[in-house]
């Protein structure tokens, strides 16, 4: 490929490709930013999607308690399949959009941690459980984590703090308003500060985009304290990308929760002199565990955001539920 002038290739390319480019000005293509901002009917399908991949997480987290509280014994293997299952149930699922990382206690720690029928562990009462999974539907593709502890009057003081700072940095992320030029580099801080504030972390990147029945893990955009160089673009509306920070102690306990968000215009505040400015709108709908949640750590407007995700939850899935399902569901999504 020599005497080309100009060439433009995604930075997730490989190796081979771009060594092969001779090319002084190789540019990331516009075509990945085109692709990253879904139109109406995308969003439309992406909200869908997110519901019917709700149902198959409510039905699978109460499916496990009630397993666990029975006294059978469940192995992460064994859990993954079931979800798998479960989402397959729906006639616009076509698989699953990642190898399901279902971990349990220091296992959770792992980040891209996967499961073998050979040396799984099994998921208890005793210990957290973090499962990271997704679907790959016809309208669109999901991507959700929740971690969640079967006995929680057994979990930690501590580990009831971490959860609460992650899920502080979960609502921080979902609750900003920024200008429309801002890019997600600038508000990876939102999710970390309060585990700062107590010395904690984690290594890895805050979101990334999710395509429209296409790759879980879509760019250019990105929510990450590491800069991409020219792929770091604006959040433009349309746009999609996950809310997950976490935390993880090797050989204990890890903790993610995560949603996807889209990204809107936030239209009652824009165009008072200082231009347009935009915000996010969560699309999972998935409770997070409130028996893991130190109330006294939540500031007032943390407290109203969950009770009113929480309320969504009901109103979209109630009806979409099994009894026993809509139970547990009616139990998760209480005020706390």
């Amino acid at each position: 490929m020599r005497n080309v002038k100009n060439v433009w290739i995604s930075n997730a390319c490989n190796w081979a490709l771009s060594k092969a480019l001779d090319s002084p000005n190789v540019k990331p293509s516009p075509i990945e930013l085109e692709k990253a901002v879904k139109n109406e009917t995308e969003l439309l399908g992406f909200r869908e999607c997110h519901i019917e991949d709700a149902v198959a997480v409510c039905k699978y987290l109460n499916w496990l308690e009630e397993e666990l509280n029975s006294g059978r014994e469940i192995s992460e293997c064994q859990g993954a399949d079931k979800l798998e299952a479960l989402r397959r149930e729906s006639k616009m699922c076509v698989g699953l959009s990642f190898d399901t990382i279902s971990g349990a206690g220091p296992n959770g720690a792992i980040i891209h941690y996967k499961p073998e029928p050979s040396t799984c562990r099994l998921i208890t009462r005793e210990e957290m459980y973090l499962c990271d999974s997704g679907g790959q539907y016809y309208n669109g593709t999901t991507d959700i984590t929740r971690t969640v502890h079967f006995n929680p009057q057994v979990a930690s003081e501590h580990e009831k703090t971490c959860f609460t700072l992650v899920l502080k940095g979960v609502i921080q992320l979902a609750r900003s308003v920024f200008p429309a030029y801002t890019k997600g580099i600038q508000l990876d801080v939102l999710a970390r500060h309060n585990l700062w504030r107590h010395g904690l972390d984690y290594r890895h990147g805050t979101g990334h985009g999710v395509g429209h029945f296409l790759n879980v893990h879509e760019g250019p955009q990105s929510i990450s304290f590491r800069s991409m160089g020219p792929q770091d673009v604006s959040l433009q509306p349309g746009m999609t990308v996950t809310d997950e920070p976490g935390y993880y102690e090797d050989g204990k306990f890890g903790i993610r929760i995560e949603n996807v968000l889209v990204v809107r215009r936030c239209e009652e505040i824009s165009d008072r002199g200082f231009g347009l400015f935009n915000c996010f709108e969560t699309v999972t709908v998935v409770p997070i565990q409130r028996e893991l949640i130190l109330k006294s750590l939540l500031a007032e407007e943390e407290i109203a955001w969950l009770d009113e995700y929480h309320q969504k939850c009901w109103s979209l899935l109630s009806e979409r539920l099994d009894e026993g399902t809509k139970a547990w569901l009616f139990k998760a999504t209480r005020p706390i």
